[in-house]
């Protein structure tokens, strides 16, 4: 019973963690003081509270989604390389998500919004020539935000109906 309300009270917050405790404990049939102790329980999940926001009305028109090849060098020196790229990625703001992954004969992938095309021509440039040791063969999707028809926007509440059944690990 325990995990149901956790799981309950995770979607809840997901479509709006501005809500009172005494707020998400009506909406999840619970007392607020178990919405209290399961919220802090739930805090080990969540990386952070934040917003969405509309990106076009705030500043930017392009969405990149840049893929990259990563070089192959011996377990010591991917490390090193690993972490200067880190590095490099923490000093760009702009930079919204980036991981190794796989497809497109890519291993790489970087989420990034930008101002304008020119904005994300000079960081193309930057990414290119700054880690470059390390990926290379870089290729970008390029959305634009201001003009572009947008078939789904991008927002987390859609996750709520997708949740279902999660395990809740201590």
């Amino acid at each position: 019973m325990k995990e149901e309300k956790l799981v309950a009270l995770l979607r809840e917050l997901i479509k709006n963690s501005k809500r009172s405790d005494r707020e998400l404990a009506k909406a999840i049939g619970a007392s607020q003081p178990t919405v209290t102790r399961n919220r802090r329980t739930l805090d080990k999940y969540i990386r952070n509270y934040t917003i969405i926001p509309e990106f076009s009305k705030i500043g930017y028109e392009i969405l990149a989604i840049t893929f990259a090849k990563a070089r192959t060098y011996n377990r010591e020196e991917t490390g090193k390389k690993v972490e200067s790229t880190r590095n490099w990625m923490k000093t760009h703001a702009n930079i919204i998500f980036a991981s190794e992954g796989e497809g497109l004969g890519k291993d790489a992938v970087t989420i990034s919004l930008h101002e304008n095309y020119s904005n994300y021509a000079n960081f193309i440039r930057d990414y290119s020539l700054g880690i470059a040791d390390f990926l290379s063969d870089v290729q970008s999707f390029v959305v634009s935000l201001k003009t572009g028809v947008v078939f789904k926007p991008l927002d987390l509440t859609n996750l709520v109906d997708d949740i279902k059944d999660i395990h809740l690990e201590g």
